[in-house]
């Protein structure tokens, strides 16, 4: 099996390897997008501006591997790229899931450090053997607003309740670093692995 976690300048690269190495994988850390593929992973630590600018060199062979069913994970701010339009710079993402990136309001302290609650609202196969409700570790300022409910598979609560965990097939991903969220994060991992070996 071969996993490609994408290097396209955002940090966290090595924590999400090292969480796939623990589990039987052998991922591979590149810049380069090159077949046989058997799933990606897009990590996030940074800005959009930026990552959208790099990234977009990337999104036709993107847009071919999610439309052949090829399981892609997006952790963070890579999950944030799945999204249509940002308000982190008013930068447009890969438009694989339709609904924009929003800022928290104003009166709420950004960014969210720490520990929250996600709250498992439908199934798919990334939350199998989860429990409804678990701890994940969060670093974020911005948060998706999907177009469709169907596209929310759990919420977290800060202040105002959002997505944490949305998915519309092969696509799935993370507002929090499952590498960092110790049991229920590893069983994410492990969950989207055996979306790769279905």
């Amino acid at each position: 099996m071969r996993i490609v976690i994408l290097d396209y300048g955002v940090g966290n690269l090595y924590s999400i390897k090292h969480n796939f190495v623990r589990l039987g994988a052998n991922p591979e850390i590149s810049s380069e997008i090159k077949a046989p593929l058997d799933a990606l992973v897009l990590p996030g630590v940074g800005n959009f501006v930026v990552a959208s600018k790099i990234i977009k060199s990337k999104k036709q062979v993107l847009e071919e591997l999610k439309e052949s069913g090829l399981p892609i994970l997006g952790i963070c701010l890579g999950m944030q790229l799945f999204f249509e339009f940002s308000e982190e710079g008013n930068a447009q993402g890969l438009c694989f899931l339709e609904g924009k990136i929003v800022r928290f309001p104003k009166n709420v302290k950004t960014p969210q450090i720490g520990w929250n609650t996600v709250k498992v609202k439908s199934y798919h196969e990334i939350v199998d053997g989860l429990r409804d409700e678990f701890w994940a570790y969060f670093v974020h300022s911005y948060y998706p607003q999907p177009k469709s409910a169907s596209t929310t598979i759990a919420e977290t609560e800060y202040f105002i309740r959002f997505p944490s965990i949305v998915a519309k097939g092969n696509i799935v991903g993370t507002q929090f670093h499952p590498e960092k969220s110790s049991v229920d994060g590893f069983n994410i991992l492990r969950n989207f692995l055996r979306m790769c070996r279905a």
